[in-house]
């Protein structure tokens, strides 16, 4: 019996200390990174002339500090179109948490975050996406970046990624018809906090290379002078493997009241990585797009309200990765408004980094 009991204890001991060693091996570090982009955009509506711009986009910083394995700071600061003033530009805190991460099953944070509402909120970096600019999608249905005051919880269970998201509310009285949500975001800066946007997302991850989930939004948003519920639906899958990338995303948003009901959008993406048969390690990526999107696919006047703001877009493009972290881009769109069939041109080039 005491020989079991020293035997005990030895092991006991021999596992502390081993937990005080990993605690002592462990030093609290800082990290910094960046992403940012630059853009060529040719634009001609209709039979209006043609406008050309050069445009730094996007230039954003991060800065990390982990004071334990389990505890840790994110933050991101961004700077849009290069320069502000007059109303032009905009310098964002568009993360700001601390996180807690227990263990792949189960973590949270608290702060200025990113709800987990389709593939790009929150990891919208140009390599990881096609096209010079965002996917239309990701400005007029599903608003990115989305960002504001909020908490989620979020894990990984047998290759089931999920996210729970408690998050400020929209401001109903800036709803839009052109724009949808987008105008309503609140970003950070002093929301109602009377009432809160919940948010659940799930992602299944288990087959090598494929991505595809969900989420739903609920808020009963607020404005000084409406209340409306606002319901958020959209689907997601994306399959990066093989050199292919293959991405659909899908989303509908429905209002309870007011002239808007219904916003409603899709596209998709398919590319292939050609540099891959001529034994080429910088990624050389020709793509195309489909995308159809309508803010106000359904209203209360119907009719006309519900073709103006609906459009069809085609892509052909280009992007060029001679590493994981650069790339280059090309693509031509032209966009269709079906009220009328105006057409819409555009020529985008563009560069963009991230480390």
């Amino acid at each position: 019996m005491k020989r079991t009991f020293f035997i005990l204890t030895l092991i006991i001991s021999t596992h502390q200390s081993l937990l005080a060693q990993d605690l002592e091996f462990f030093e609290p570090k800082t990290t910094v990174g960046a992403y940012g982009e630059l853009h060529y955009n040719n634009e001609k509506v209709g039979n209006a002339p043609t406008k050309s711009i050069w445009d730094f986009h996007r230039f954003v910083l991060f800065f990390g500090y982990s004071w334990t394995e389990k505890w840790s700071f994110k933050s991101e600061v961004e700077l849009e179109h290069n320069f502000v003033k007059n109303g032009q530009g905009e310098l964002e805190l568009e993360q700001a948490y601390v996180n807690y991460h227990y263990s792949d099953m189960f973590g949270f944070n608290v702060g200025i975050i990113l709800p987990s509402v389709g593939l790009l909120n929150e990891f919208h970096e140009p390599p990881l996406f096609f096209g010079t600019e965002r996917p239309v999608y990701h400005n007029l249905i599903i608003p990115t970046t989305w960002f504001g005051s909020g908490a989620s919880i979020y894990g990984n269970y047998f290759g089931f990624d999920y996210r729970l998201t408690l998050f400020e509310s929209l401001n109903s009285d800036k709803l839009s018809l052109a724009e949808g949500i987008r105008p309503a975001r609140m970003k950070g800066y002093k929301p109602d906090a009377s009432g809160f946007l919940y948010s659940i997302k799930l992602d299944y991850l288990n087959i090598p290379g494929l991505k595809v989930g969900n989420s739903f939004s609920f808020n009963n948003a607020k404005g000084d002078s409406t209340k409306i519920d606002i319901t958020i639906y959209e689907f997601h899958t994306k399959y990066e493997a093989n050199n292919i990338t293959a991405v659909f995303e899908f989303g509908n948003i429905n209002y309870s009241t007011g002239e808007l009901k219904t916003s409603r959008g899709y596209y998709f993406d398919l590319g292939y990585n050609v540099a891959a048969l001529f034994n080429v390690n910088t990624k050389i990526i020709p793509f195309v797009r489909y995308s159809d999107i309508n803010t106000a696919a359904k209203t209360v006047s119907g009719g006309d309200s519900e073709r103006l703001y609906h459009f069809s877009e085609w892509m052909i493009g280009l992007n060029v990765k001679p590493l994981e972290q650069v790339v280059f881009k090309l693509d031509y769109s032209e966009r269709t408004r079906k009220l009328d069939d105006r057409k819409s041109k555009f020529i985008n080039f563009g560069m963009g980094y991230m480390f």
